[in-house]
């Protein structure tokens, strides 16, 4: 083809028309930020534009750190148009950013179409027409961050991890029994995790970014039950503002903790993956719980699916944030879900697990859990490529008058297994003087009505090869993540609910408590003579289904451990789960036939008697109240909160 000269005159001068218009529409507008350094993670930054001359609603702000990111390599956006004066060209955002140990820089784009798609397959929108650029927003922070708590397998120590930007210098943990004699220190390791550590995309691509240093320090010789103050860094590098925490007492007669999963995090922009906005409300509810509770010890348990950062390591960071102001005063403890690990070539896939693990993980198999997180025990499991091995798979604990015990639901926990022999061991030796209550907790469940066949295998697996463990040991309660909702089932033996008649064993009463933050609602068992329409009952087996965010408060004492289940609407119970202990206390009921006969037959000795020895009446009466009766369970049903009693 032949172009004239007049063709080439007429290509240039339109090529200088788009050019001049681009630059005149990008001098036009300005973006300012307020202010213009941050102090501390979570802090916000308000931006303001103006000047955007027919502005459009799928005009969009890009957030980017590093500054110099390139323009695809945001790692959220926001429409303008969610701003109340879009339309005017002029408008301000605020934003609560975490520290990425970078600077940031926003922004603004005309909408293009993008060939990329997020998790969700909705376009993502494409940087071909940027109209103005911010100034870089700094972060400079005085001292660690991210700081979060946990117990290690020592009663009268606490562990404390942190993260810092650089490694310039040794880190301490200052400690001590008031806030201004913090003469006891220890010294903490430190260690990180690089790019090529990473197993498959995202996270070894488009989602990384400098994850820091994790530091990690163990504050020794604790006394029991008393409330510690402590403040991690060092002269050079800074220091934390002073915390607090209960230190653990083996011979507390009670227990308490905060338990759920699939939290996630809270981000103020739209990004690459879905995040959990009902999070925020979760943590917050659980500060107001542990602020009240004074000086009584208690803990968090997050069993699966932590963050969701399934790849984008910024989102560890926004999470790590968003927690730390319950953290930093109890000890948070974890087991991995499917979206800390799974990849397609994850080592332990058998033939029956195929379509069961697949790339929830975002191809960070397990590395940032195991780094940012240093639970009891030494568990790890290898990952078969040049990848750390995967650590906090299984342990153990006491609290109080409870044994915990956490699993993996994505390595091997066959018969024959590392796992296995653990879990086994683990259960056949514990005290029940010391601790008459076993609670058990993995993520995915063994026991749900959702019908995600995808997991059915597993469950299967579950059944043939823990159930038994968990009941021969008599495991008072199994909880469970993985499905977004609260579903408490009876005590339970394959899918049967037990009663006394059938068995001696205290079977285990199974919940699961995936409704912390994740949003994906499960779909559930149709009825059989209507499979095709949307008609859902409860099985038998299944006593009460909660669809509401929420979070489980569990309180146990020598009498009986209590597990309410909290809402985050309005942060009050709505179920409630009672298991008297087994070692016979308190375990009455009024509405038990059983306790009735027995209670008339107890009542007509003690006249008998009282005609003769009329002075021991007093006695016979107290002794009768606190002797333990057995009892059936027995299933009740009420709008909002089911109260059950649970003896076998």
């Amino acid at each position: 083809m032949r172009f004239s000269y007049n063709n080439t005159i007429s290509v240039f001068s339109l090529f200088f028309i788009f050019f001049y218009l681009r630059l005149t529409i990008s001098s036009s507008i300005s973006i300012q930020i307020t202010p213009k350094t941050l102090t501390k993670s979570g802090d916000s930054v308000q931006i303001q534009w103006s000047g955007l001359d027919s502005p459009s609603h799928l005009d969009w702000l890009g957030i980017y750190s590093p500054p110099n990111s390139p323009d695809s390599d945001y790692i959220g956006y926001i429409f303008l148009s969610s701003c109340p004066t879009w339309q005017s060209g002029s408008c301000n955002l605020t934003l609560p950013l975490a520290d990425l140990r970078s600077n940031y820089a926003f922004r603004i784009f005309r909408w293009s179409n993008s060939p990329r798609l997020d998790k969700h397959h909705n376009p993502l929108p494409g940087t071909e027409h940027r109209l103005a650029v911010s100034e870089e927003l700094r972060f400079e922070v005085t001292g660690p961050q991210q700081i979060h708590l946990s117990f290690t397998s020592q009663e009268d120590e606490m562990r404390v991890l942190f993260l810092t930007a650089d490694n310039g210098s040794e880190r301490f943990v200052n400690y001590g029994l008031e806030v201004g004699r913090l003469q006891e220190r220890a010294r903490a390791e430190v260690r990180r995790y690089e790019q090529w550590d990473m197993c498959d995309a995202p996270a070894k691509s488009l989602g990384w970014r400098d994850p820091g240093f994790i530091y990690d320090g163990v504050m020794m010789k604790l006394k029991k039950g008393r409330r510690y103050f402590y403040r991690v860094g060092s002269d050079t590098g800074g220091w934390s503002a002073i915390h607090s925490f209960m230190s653990r007492d083996g011979d507390s007669d009670e227990t308490i903790a905060f338990l759920f999963g699939d939290l996630g995090t809270s981000v103020p922009y739209t990004t690459f993956v879905h995040t959990q906005d009902e999070s925020k409300s979760t943590v917050k509810w659980i500060l107001r719980d542990i602020e009240a509770l004074g000086n009584k010890p208690a803990f968090v348990s997050h069993i699966g699916d932590i963050s969701y950062a399934r790849g984008y390591s910024w989102l560890w960071d926004s999470f790590f944030t968003q927690i730390e102001p319950i953290a930093s005063k109890v000890p948070y403890h974890v087991c991995i879900g499917n979206h800390e690990y799974d990849w397609p070539l994850q080592p332990w896939k058998p033939d029956w697990a195929s379509n069961l693990y697949g790339k929830d993980g975002g191809g960070e198999c397990g590395v940032p859990y195991s780094f940012r997180f240093n639970m009891p025990g030494n568990s790890s499991f290898a990952t078969g490529t040049s990848s750390p091995a995967t650590q906090n798979l299984y342990y153990s604990f006491d609290a109080g008058v409870v044994h915990f015990v956490y699993m993996s639901t994505e390595t091997d926990f066959l018969t024959g297994s590392d796992q296995y022999d653990f879990i086994q061991h683990d259960l056949e030796n514990v005290d029940r003087a010391k601790t008459p209550f076993i609670v058990f907790q993995g993520h995915r469940p063994m026991y749900t009505t959702s019908t995600k066949s995808r997991d059915a295998p597993l469950r299967d697996k579950m059944l043939e090869h823990l159930e038994p463990l968990l009941v021969q040991n008599e495991v008072d309660l199994a909880l469970w993540g993985h499905v977004h909702s609260y579903e408490r089932f009876c005590p339970l033996i394959n899918y049967t609910c037990g009663h006394m008649n059938e068995t001696s064993l205290r079977l285990p009463a199974h919940i699961v408590i995936g409704m912390a933050g994740h949003d994906a609602q499960p779909s559930w068992e149709p009825r059989p003579d209507h499979p095709k329409d949307p008609v859902y009952p409860q099985p038998d087996r299944s006593m009460y289904r909660g669809f509401e965010f929420g979070y489980t408060r569990l309180v146990a004492t020598r009498k009986k451990l209590t597990l309410s289940y909290v809402g985050n609407h309005d942060g009050e119970t709505h179920d409630i789960l009672e298991i008297p202990s087994p070692l016979g206390h308190d375990m009455r009921s009024a509405s038990n036939p059983e306790f009735a006969f027995s209670w008339y037959l107890k009542l007509v000795s003690v006249l008998l008697l009282g005609a003769f020895v009329g002075y021991i009446l007093g006695f016979i009466s107290h002794s009768r109240r606190e002797a333990a009766s057995r009892s059936s369970w027995t299933p009740v049903r009420t709008e909002e909160i089911e109260v059950i009693n649970l003896s076998r």
